[in-house]
């Protein structure tokens, strides 16, 4: 694919007139390189593009302000592509206001026809056009400046291939009806980075050891976190360096009523109670108000029954048998959880709300999975091939 000389972007004039091509495209080849030590939200410093005939680096921190390329990104008719785009796109999202859509995942495609799970970028570079990648600045420091025409042309090969990697793996998707796969994934992944579940009221769902918590606790914990994260986004800084997850627990465990109380609380530094000691016990009598009709539902539900494991095992080396088949990776149809909360659930488990029991999912392996708990496959195994063989029950 030949191209021009690559474009380093660091003044209005020259986004300018990056954007002004960039809306002449019907794709854009995207990545970025950020720092993200010491931040709540990681400081974008480069965003790298290509086109079929252009390729570029924006210097973020030297314009300040991506206005024009925000609107280029949320153009509709412009296919976004990434390799493991989640974190390009949530940075992206928080620096221009809304995700760039729509969006092709490599990594994603990948997963749907043979490439493994997780395949680094390098590997289907590799693996598909057959040129090795440079690996040698992958732990450059992207804030300094100036950047070196060695950096820069690194930051650039994370771009200069998604195209012929895109081509290659939608030809292969379509050769194996698997299109409507992929854009199932993408839309997950888009809901995953919209809801509501990524809000500062659901955050403490994060926080190990939430679940062990008595349910008044929980909403407790509810507001602690939610104040937790306005505090840390205010002054930019990690959610840890405010408070830590621990001592989030222990105030939700035992909150204190007063100033003086706070103070008696072990990991939590006087200067933070000097400081923010009000606004924390403020968020604690707010999670001691909410209903109880609002308090977040904590499972009490036992660890699995002991002869549970031997039907997970079973489902698991169903999932294999089905992967295999169709050279996909297992662990992208379930998870080892899910399969327990499928044995798990006595009744009415068809209607689980698991990735496995939804769209092509449920056609490729989770309808055979329910038919084997239910009864209704019988798994044996060929003396011969050593296979699997799943054996429908004839209806009764």
């Amino acid at each position: 694919m030949s191209r021009q000389t690559p474009r380093y972007i660091a003044d209005p004039d020259g986004l300018r007139g990056l954007c002004q091509h960039l809306r002449g495209s019907d794709r854009i080849a995207l990545d970025t390189e950020f720092v993200g030590e010491g931040r709540f939200v990681p400081r974008l410093e480069l965003i790298q593009v290509a086109t079929g005939d252009l390729c570029a680096v924006i210097d973020v921190p030297a314009l300040g302000a991506i206005t024009e390329l925000a609107e280029a990104l949320g153009d509709q008719r412009i296919l976004k592509v990434f390799h493991a785009g989640r974190q390009d796109l949530e940075l992206l999202s928080a620096h221009t206001g809304a995700l760039p859509l729509p969006f092709f995942d490599t990594q994603l495609a990948a997963a749907m026809v043979g490439y493994g799970l997780q395949a680094a970028y390098g590997q289907l570079v590799q693996k598909i056009t057959g040129k090795k990648l440079d690996k040698s600045h992958t732990y450059t420091n992207w804030s300094q400046r100036p950047l070196t025409q060695e950096q820069i042309n690194y930051a650039l090969e994370d771009v200069q291939f998604l195209f012929p990697i895109h081509e290659h793996l939608v030809k292969r998707l379509r050769s194996l009806g698997r299109l409507d796969w992929v854009q199932e994934e993408f839309a997950r992944l888009q809901s995953s980075l919209s809801d509501g579940a990524r809000g500062p009221h659901e955050r403490f769902r994060r926080i190990r050891g939430w679940e062990n918590l008595k349910p008044r606790a929980g909403a407790v914990l509810k507001e602690l976190a939610a104040w937790r994260d306005e505090e840390a986004r205010r002054r930019d800084v990690p959610r840890s360096r405010v408070v830590r997850d621990e001592v989030l627990l222990e105030l939700a465990r035992r909150p204190p009523a007063t100033l003086q109380d706070l103070k008696g609380t072990r990991g939590l530094h006087g200067a933070e109670v000097e400081r923010k000691g009000e606004a924390i016990l403020a968020a604690i009598q707010r999670g001691l108000a909410i209903p109880e009709s609002e308090w977040p539902t904590v499972s009490t539900a036992r660890g699995p029954e002991p002869e549970s494991s031997g039907q997970v095992d079973l489902l698991q080396a169903v999932l294999k048998a089905l992967a295999k088949d169709e050279h996909i990776a297992p662990t992208l149809l379930a998870t080892a959880s899910d399969l327990q909360a499928l044995v798990d659930a006595k009744h009415g488990r068809d209607k689980l709300d698991l990735p496995i029991l939804h769209g092509w999912r449920r056609k490729l392996a989770g309808e055979r999975l329910l038919q084997v708990l239910d009864g209704k496959t019988v798994v044996s195994l060929d003396r011969h091939t050593g296979k699997l063989r799943l054996t429908p029950l004839p209806s009764q």
